[in-house]
């Protein structure tokens, strides 16, 4: 990753807390995509979970649900693993940090945004829901400000903020030598739009300006990791960039025009972008999202 080589060295969510009460979630499958030798990433329910595993360690980016913790121990077994010893958050989110309280109280060394943990303790609104503080177990040990680097088993893992947008602690990975990127929530890869959680200090405007330098980063070859959804690449990114550039500019012309917010909802301004069927986050509560982010 030539590129990235040079600037380093220069509304609703999908589940809410009674569908989590009555989720079975013995029926969950992790399944495993190795994308380079030493890195995989885990697809099972919730944040898409990366990989990094060789000599030196392994290390785990966000953990799913605290029910899948053995069925992720076993995954990362299979890949020939040993035991995890790291774990990255990419932001704060239930569906992301579920198990940090199992890896934790295995021993592991838990890193995020300085935001992250803060809002962990505290707990709060997430995605609509009361979200309560996390036992002390499930909490960043080591927090930071922009980014911290790993150099394990035998590459250079950057964990960079740069400014949020999802959540006010949204960190990317990035593999420098293996030339993959994991995006968190920042980038959504399935139907309906990108979900930014206002309510955790997330807004339109930063996101757009995070991926944008992500996007400054890398190349056509990166391997992309979406917080959900399947592997991606940098084409895909860039459109998606593009697309929730286009809805914004659709929106903030509706407000110069003077329209209130349940007028800018009525009027449908996204009615013709096809973002398929399903998905977290549905057309009018995208506008409400980018109404109510700060710029």
């Amino acid at each position: 990753m030539n590129r990235l080589a040079t600037i380093f060295a220069a509304g609703t969510v999908c589940f809410t807390t009674p569908a989590l009460a009555q989720r079975d979630f013995s029926e969950v499958e992790i399944r495993t995509e190795e994308l380079a030798p030493g890195v995989a990433v885990l697809f099972g329910a919730g944040g898409n979970i990366g990989v990094s595993h060789g000599e030196d360690a392994t290390l785990i980016i966000d953990d799913q649900f605290a029910p899948l913790s053995a069925k992720i121990e076993m995954a990362v077994d299979d890949l020939g693993a040993s035991p995890v010893k790291y774990v990255v958050n990419t932001h704060w989110h239930f569906d992301h940090t579920g198990g940090n309280e199992h890896f934790g109280g295995t021993g592991a060394t838990i890193f995020a945004h300085e935001n992250v943990r803060i809002r962990m303790a505290s707990g709060g609104m997430a995605g609509g829901n009361e979200t309560p503080p996390a036992p002390a177990a499930a909490l960043p040990v080591v927090t930071y400000k922009q980014g911290i680097k790993f150099h394990l088993n035998g590459d250079t893992i950057h964990l960079v903020y740069l400014g949020g947008g999802h959540t006010d602690g949204d960190s990317v990975v990035l593999w420098e030598e293996d030339n993959i990127v994991h995006m968190g929530d920042l980038y959504f890869n399935i139907p309906g739009y990108p979900f930014i959680d206002v309510a955790s200090g997330g807004s339109v405007y930063s996101a757009m300006a995070s991926l944008d330098l992500v996007i400054a980063m890398i190349d056509a070859d990166t391997k992309v990791i979406p917080g959900h959804g399947p592997m991606s690449n940098t084409a895909e990114l860039v459109a998606y960039r593009a697309m929730i550039g286009e809805t914004v500019n659709r929106v903030e012309t509706l407000r110069e025009q003077g329209l209130t917010l349940e007028e800018a909802v009525a009027a449908k301004p996204l009615a013709d972008i096809d973002r398929g069927d399903g998905g977290f986050i549905d057309a009018d509560a995208f506008v409400e999202a980018i109404w109510n982010s700060k710029t």
